[in-house]
């Protein structure tokens, strides 16, 4: 296994331990648009030490699957993609309060799931049902970008399974369908003036001032499903305006993002939005959006992989978005299972535990055991 350098490809090898396959992933830089590198390393080492899977590369992506005709298929996706680096590249490992931590970007979000899905896709060449297994790229951009929307249009038959397991970091608990997200352009218009002569002019970014101002008194809904509570978030996150120091600006934007619960549709969400702003004056758009996915736990593959977990085993609601939305849209049931406190995905100090790496992995071998 050598390092990412100008000089040499980087390569992986699945055989050394989870700790190190972590962090040679982890090394190899892959923010969204940059997976090339990383892709072609997952898709060397699969072909060279996973004979029994048939490789398959798309773009970026990486799909390697059995196909033993046994009646059950469960498919395994991790995406390669990172958001971009905050001086936290190569990896570097540390003890802190008597626990040993991989540091550096992707580590959590989700370079341990990645690592954890190449060593099995190796070792479970005996696996009680057939599996799939996606490691794809553009996940950490918008949703249009994303492979697997890609795969989903050109490719389908790639994302049928009869229950999917995606690599979020969990804290290795399990985390049980995921909130849609929202993004939406709330613009104000005024009247440009000179800014010594304002009497004139209307300025489109106090025109936003009552956005703030209802944003800050709201009061986001919690919603309880099947015993899992998701916390919804209305928020804005930039604002744009204005193209000088002495001029009134006649347009001003704000970006909201808005995340609701799995039990809410993504026409509903936008009425909600638009019911939180009625009578202002005001332009809205939705840019982006993805509805969410409902727990699925009841589900008897669900259940097989929480039992085979043990009882120790964290459930909770996944409080993001994830993948798990594009298989609970194809009637896939589909759970988050990972390494990695997701409090610290994005961070500048985000960081995996060991301990983490090792119980997804021990977890997930029980699943797949023969």
């Amino acid at each position: 296994m050598t390092a990412m350098s100008n000089q040499t490809a980087p390569v992986l090898d699945p055989r050394v331990d989870i700790a190190r396959l972590t962090a040679a992933i982890v090394d190899i830089d892959s923010v969204s648009g940059n997976e090339q590198a990383l892709a072609d390393a997952v898709e060397q080492a699969l072909r060279e030490h996973a004979g029994h899977l048939e490789v398959l590369r798309d773009g970026d992506t990486v799909i390697a699957r059995t196909d033993r005709g046994l009646p059950q298929r469960v498919l395994l996706a991790g995406h390669l993609d990172t958001v971009p680096l905050a001086d936290n590249l190569p990896s570097t490992r540390r003890v802190r309060e008597g626990r040993e931590e991989l540091v550096g970007r992707g580590s959590c979000d989700m370079k341990g799931g990645l690592a954890v899905f190449l060593k099995l896709a190796v070792e479970a060449a005996a696996a009680p049902v057939d599996l799939t297994w996606i490691f794809y790229d553009h996940e950490e951009v918008a949703a249009a970008d994303n492979a697997l929307t890609r795969i989903a249009a050109e490719h389908p038959e790639h994302l049928e399974a009869d229950f999917a397991i995606l690599g979020e970091p969990t804290s290795a608990g399990v985390e049980g369908g995921c909130k849609g997200t929202m993004k939406l352009e709330v613009t104000a218009r005024g009247i440009a003036a000179h800014s010594a002569r304002d009497w004139v002019g209307d300025n489109a970014i106090h025109r936003l001032a009552p956005v703030l101002e209802r944003l800050a008194a709201y009061e986001a809904r919690r919603a309880v499903i099947d015993g899992l509570e998701y916390r919804e978030c209305l928020n804005v996150v930039t604002i744009a305006g204005g193209i000088a120091g002495n001029v009134i600006p006649d347009r001003a934007t704000a970006l909201l993002n808005y995340r609701f619960a799995p039990d809410t549709s993504v026409a509903a969400a936008e009425a909600h939005v638009r019911e939180v702003l009625a009578g202002l004056d005001l332009e809205i758009e939705v840019v982006d959006a993805a509805g969410g996915a409902l727990p699925g736990l009841d589900d008897a593959a669900a259940r097989g992989f929480l039992s085979a977990l043990g009882e120790g085993v964290t459930v909770a609601a996944k409080q993001g978005w994830t993948d798990v939305a594009r298989f609970s849209a194809l009637g896939t049931p589909a759970v988050n299972f990972g390494p990695g406190d997701p409090l610290l995905a994005h961070t500048d100090d985000e960081h995996v535990p060991l301990q983490d790496l090792e119980i997804a992995l021990a977890g997930l071998r029980r699943f797949l055991a023969p």
